[in-house]
């Protein structure tokens, strides 16, 4: 394979490391921990992992003198890409062979199926090497498949056992994790000699509480998103006569929408948690962008560009419960719902549906209602991502304008270009902080296993220092599981963290939005800088820099 300069560059970067885990560590133990919600549900589904203690990694030299032994490790990819995942893998390698030389990373192929189909190769130094600081999950691809069942975990046994792995380390987000918390306590429960250690994967920045400052891939994914976002600001302010309406990925969570919209100051960011929380209607919404699109035109301003989060649909009160009432009605009925001819399919539904609901419905256009209905992932899921509610809210904001424009209200010209920016940013050569925050985090998962423990997740916190000064750990993963309804029953999963809107970010942002909107007031972060000054190539998103101020943190750049 021919490398580009920038390749070959890139694999010559040695990602920093906290200063616990550059020579020998030892684990320190914190207090017993119980689950953020449901405690006694949650007790009695994971009775041999609940209330573990949180882990902290800090130097030990006595552990210097302590004869260690082989690690065999096994490691998945699940759920999307992001940026950061082969530099994890790196340093779990890196963390097993410093502990033993003799010891062996097997990768699991295109996720979870290849454990369960026993799929993998080996992952050997010369194949580490030429990962290093690069995206993409392609060194042993990834997968959606959930473990959920004895017979997935039966099987899943069996090649651990015949690879002798002590440790399966699984990097995903939050259903993933919540399958590794699944996994660990079935295998402790029948004494099978391995453990399971997750790492916390994720563009869409929604695995993180108190113990996970952030989940790796945010910072990449949305420095790449907020360059687009850029120069589409740029190309804006030149040409004068377009409306750009952006759909940012993100799937429930409106995290990358606020992010970007901290990085680069557009006309309008719709933040669905906001959405929910005031109980916001689509016409509120489409008033709200029509106003400020109106106002811009008095100015002689007839461009700007609008965010939109694409969980936003799923927030809008009245459209959450039409999607809570098609969840429970398609777990049984999707395949009678699959042959009904496609121009029936609207009239079927809205037949089936309470009368609220079908009122809802019926309004829908007919390919944003077939999406509600028909498209779901594997964890039941509506896929918001396949909606195109930019390409509705365009539609409605026009004929709003045209009715405004009736009533002597506006005279402007309003000309709209859609975009979604999505796939573009989950394989990007991660930032020199997803980079070095990846390794960390494998490093970390290296001594998790070290240590013996099983359902935990390998954490790095202090990541708004320099990191020298991140520390090092680990949490049970039980710890951050609630129960929520998943296909029409109570499951145990981890919560998704959504905008804080008492949080430093969206704080932020509301004190300068309205400044913002009006005003053309553009910022243009440019691309991702892999070298140079500190504070230009290693800074952590805003977003994370607000959360956890430092000391050295510039809240004025912003």
């Amino acid at each position: 394979m021919i490398k580009s300069a920038m390749q070959q560059y890139r694999a010559t970067y040695s990602p920093k490391l906290p200063k616990a885990l550059r020579g020998a560590v030892k684990a320190v133990s914190g207090a017993q921990t119980k689950s953020i919600g449901c405690e006694e549900d949650i007790r009695l589904l994971f009775p041999n992992t609940f209330g573990m203690p949180e882990l902290t990694f800090e130097t030990g030299e006595e552990n210097a003198k302590k004869e260690a032994k082989p690690i065999n490790a096994g490691v998945i990819l699940s759920g999307g890409q992001a940026p950061g995942g082969h530099n994890v893998i790196a340093g779990i390698f890196d963390g097993i062979k410093k502990i033993h030389p003799d010891s062996h990373l097997y990768g699991f192929l295109m996720g979870p199926d290849g454990l369960i189909n026993h799929q993998y190769k080996e992952l050997t130094a010369d194949i580490i090497d030429d990962y290093r600081n690069t995206g993409g999950f392609d060194m042993i691809g990834s997968g959606r498949t959930k473990l959920e069942t004895k017979e997935q975990f039966d099987l899943g046994l069996e090649i651990i056992q015949k690879l002798n792995i002590d440790v399966l380390v699984i990097i995903g987000g939050d259903d993933s994790n919540t399958n590794a918390a699944i996994l660990a306590e079935y295998y402790k429960s029948i004494n099978a000699p391995v453990q399971v250690i997750g790492c916390p994967k994720t563009i869409d920045g929604d695995l993180k509480n108190a113990q996970i400052e952030t989940s790796f891939g945010f910072d990449t994914a949305t420095k790449v998103y907020s360059e687009v976002i850029g120069n589409t600001l740029r190309d804006c302010d030149s040409a004068k006569k377009y409306w750009h309406f952006i759909k940012l990925m993100g799937r429930s969570a409106s995290h990358i929408a606020l992010e970007c919209a901290l990085q680069t100051h557009p006309n309008v960011t719709v933040i669905s948690e906001e959405v929910e929380q005031n109980n916001i209607t689509l016409k509120e919404i489409v008033d709200y962008i029509a106003k400020i699109v109106a106002k811009r035109a008095q100015n002689g301003e007839n461009f700007g560009t609008v965010l939109i989060p694409e969980g936003l649909i799923e927030f809008l009160p009245s459209i959450k419960k039409l999607i809570a009432e098609l969840n429970d009605y398609l777990v049984d009925h999707e395949e009678e719902y699959r042959r009904v001819p496609e121009e029936e399919k609207h009239d079927y539904m809205t037949s089936k549906l309470s009368a609220e609901n079908a009122e809802v419905y019926a309004s829908l256009p007919d390919s944003v209602a077939r999406q509600l209905a028909l498209d779901r992932d594997s964890h039941g899921n509506v896929q918001v991502s396949l909606i195109e509610t930019e390409k509705l809210l365009v539609y409605l904001v026009g004929k709003r304008l045209e009715e405004m424009r009736k009533a002597g209200k506006y005279n402007g010209k309003f000309s709209t270009i859609t975009h979604f920016f999505g796939y573009e940013g989950r394989c990007s050569m991660p930032s020199n902080f997803d980079a070095n925050y990846c390794y960390a985090l494998g490093r970390t998962a290296a001594c998790l296993a070290e240590s013996g423990v099983t359902g935990y997740m390998s954490t790095v916190r202090n990541t708004t220092a320099k990191p020298e000064e991140w520390i090092a750990g680990g949490v049970p993963i039980v710890m951050m599981m609630d129960m929520e309804r998943r296909h029409g029953s109570m499951k145990p999963v981890i919560r998704k963290a959504l905008v804080d809107l008492e949080g430093a970010p969206y704080r932020y942002f509301s004190e300068h939005r309205k400044e913002w909107a009006l005003k053309t007031h553009y910022r243009y972060p440019g691309p991702i800088q892999f070298f140079g000054p500190d504070e230009l190539c290693d800074k952590p998103s805003i977003t994370l820099s607000l959360e956890h101020p430092h000391k050295n943190s510039d809240i004025e750049t912003f």
